[in-house]
């Protein structure tokens, strides 16, 4: 393989200064996604890295609460089901209503396109 600094016509080399960056490694791409050098592709995907970092992040903390809390009322008034009737973990999967997950699916289709938009000026996160 040779001495890195040798490589000095890389197009891994556009991306030596970015930040995580770090000795003894430099920057590391084991799948080469960035093989191609393209600043505007690594900015989108660091862009992504952060907000599916952040989502996971969410999910946990409220995988977690759900077990110590939970909503007074009802999440169907209709089909009369409570909160506190929706199990913890993918078994509320199928007790949720189909209408409910609807609704999430919006909400977070509406986060993702509008709410939460990177500005290209913006460094990511």
């Amino acid at each position: 393989w040779g001495d890195w600094a040798n490589y000095t016509e890389s197009p891994l080399r556009a991306f030596e200064n970015e930040l995580g960056v770090q000795p003894p490694l430099g920057f590391w791409d084991p799948a080469g996604l960035s093989s191609d050098g393209d600043a505007k592709e690594f900015y989108r995907r660091r862009v992504v890295e952060i907000k599916h970092g952040r989502v996971s992040m969410l999910a946990c903390t409220g995988y977690i609460v759900q077990e110590f809390f939970r909503f007074p009322g009802y999440i169907s008034p209709s089909s009369e089901i409570k909160f506190t009737d929706i199990p913890n973990g993918l078994a509320a999967a199928t007790k949720v209503p189909a209408v409910g997950w609807f609704q999430y699916t919006v909400f977070c289709g509406i986060c993702d396109l509008w709410l939460m938009h990177q500005v290209p000026t913006n460094p990511p996160g």
